[in-house]
C-alpha cells in the first residue's frame, strides 16, 4: 500500500472492520495520496470504528463503517425520509455506502454554514476521511467528561449551532447529546450521519429531541431555556429565511 502504520500492534486487524470491501476502499484512498499514515483507534462502536491517520503530516480521522454489525435497519429509516437518498434500496452494503456519503454531505453543509464540525475530506465506499479534532493524536474529550469553564455560555453556543444548522445548513442533527459533542475551548458537533434535511417528515420531532437532550444535560450546570420557546425561535427564523 505504501502507507506507514503507526501503532500497528494496537490496530488489531479484525474481520468485521477490515473486510475485503474496506481494504479495497482503503487502498484507493492511499493510492490517491489521501492517507499517508494509519494509526491506532480513536473510538470503537457498533456502527463504526474511527482511527487516527495523517495526510501529508496533517492529522485526519479515518471513520470506517462496519458492514457486518452496523444497524442498517435504523439507517434505512433515516435515509428513506431524506430526498437526497430516498431512492436507495438494496443490500446492507449499499445502505452503508449511502450512509457514508450522507455523513460526508451533512458535514460539508454544516462546515459551509460555519458550524464547528470536522471538515470532511473524502469518502470511498464505507470509509469517511475528515479533519482530526484533537491534539497529539488524542481526540478532544466528549462534552460529558470535558472541563467546561462557563457552562451557561457553552449551552447558548450549542443552541446557536442548532439554530444555524437548521436555518443556514437546512439540517437537523437528529442525535445530538453530550456524547456527540467534543469540547476544547469551544464545542464541536460530530457524528452527523443521521442528520436529516428539513423536508424529512420527522425533522421537527428530531429537532425537539435534540433540544430536550441538550437541556437535560445542561440543566445540571446552569439555567436552561424553555424547550417550546427554543423550538418557536428556531422554526420562526427558518421561516424568515428566503
Amino acid at each position: 500500500m505504501g502507507v506507514r502504520l503507526k501503532d500497528a500492534d494496537q490496530m488489531k486487524v479484525r474481520e468485521d472492520v477490515f473486510d475485503e470491501v474496506t481494504l479495497i476502499a482503503l487502498y484507493k484512498l492511499v493510492h490517491k495520496k489521501l492517507i499517508s499514515v494509519i494509526g491506532g483507534p480513536i473510538s470503537t462502536g457498533k456502527e463504526a470504528n474511527v482511527f487516527y491517520g495523517e495526510q501529508d503530516g496533517r492529522g485526519i480521522a479515518i471513520k470506517i463503517y462496519r458492514i457486518q454489525t452496523a444497524n442498517f435497519k435504523a439507517m434505512s429509516e433515516y435515509l428513506t425520509g431524506d430526498r437526497r437518498f430516498s431512492s436507495i434500496r438494496g443490500s446492507r452494503k449499499e445502505i452503508i455506502f449511502a450512509w457514508t456519503k450522507k455523513e460526508y454531505s451533512n458535514l460539508a453543509r454544516a462546515y459551509e454554514a460555519g458550524i464547528p464540525v470536522p471538515q470532511p475530506l473524502a469518502f470511498d465506499r464505507n470509509i469517511l476521511l475528515m479533519e482530526f479534532l484533537g491534539e497529539s493524536e488524542r481526540p478532544y474529550p466528549q462534552l460529558r467528561v470535558a472541563a467546561v469553564d462557563d457552562p451557561a455560555a457553552t449551552y447558548r453556543e450549542i443552541l446557536g449551532y442548532m439554530e444555524t444548522l437548521f436555518v443556514k445548513a437546512r439540517l437537523v442533527h437528529a442525535d445530538l447529546s453530550e456524547y456527540n459533542i467534543l469540547y476544547a475551548q469551544r464545542p464541536y458537533l460530530i457524528d452527523m450521519g443521521q442528520a436529516v434535511t428539513l423536508d424529512h417528515p420527522r425533522a421537527a420531532s428530531f429537532l425537539f429531541r435534540d433540544v430536550k437532550n441538550i437541556n437535560r444535560f445542561f440543566s445540571r450546570y446552569c439555567d436552561v431555556q424553555d424547550e417550546e420557546e427554543i423550538m418557536q425561535r428556531i422554526l420562526g427564523k427558518a421561516r424568515q429565511e428566503p
